[in-house]
């Protein structure tokens, strides 16, 4: 199922997807736990994006997994970009997971509450946690994708890959 697409291989088309979708999903995360103003915009992309980065993480790992047992000889060449990619996952995972807890705990003036723009509140502690950890894990993503992504890139621009 993870295997092909056509006649390319699936893992080829879903990384680019994973590049992008992935950072995207991590800054508008981002910007949503730091900017209190701006929330009432933010929550639904954030919640939207952070469960379709697990969808895109979780195809890109598989079609990897997928192409390398297809040609098992390049398992020794993608080794590094595969530990990368496992560890991006996981960090993808918790992201997730504080994407819907940032969706359901961060509250934000609105202009739609009062028609006039309601006046920020406290934060909480937990709202105060929540954005940290937001910060965190989307810094980590973005830093981890590119990680991976040069990892692969080099796989097959440094001519490890063989061209079928």
């Amino acid at each position: 199922m993870f295997e092909r697409f056509g006649d390319l291989p699936l893992h080829v088309l879903v990384i680019h997807l994973a590049v992008l979708v992935l950072p995207v999903a991590a800054l508008v995360a981002i910007a949503h736990a730091l900017l209190p103003k701006w929330r009432w915009l933010l929550r639904w992309p954030t919640l939207l994006l952070g469960l379709g980065a697990v969808v895109v993480a979780y195809v890109a790992k598989e079609s990897g997994e997928a192409f390398v047992a297809a040609v098992p000889q390049l398992q020794p060449l993608v080794k590094t970009h595969q530990d990368r990619g496992n560890l991006l996952f996981w960090f993808v995972l918790a992201f997730a997971v504080l994407a819907v807890a940032a969706f359901l705990l961060l509250g934000g003036p609105t202009a739609l509450a009062s028609g006039k723009g309601a006046k920020a509140t406290k934060s909480r502690p937990l709202e105060l946690v929540t954005s940290a950890a937001i910060v965190v894990i989307g810094i980590l993503v973005i830093y981890q994708t590119i990680r991976t992504g040069d990892s692969g890139a080099k796989a097959v621009w440094d001519g490890q890959l063989p061209a079928k």
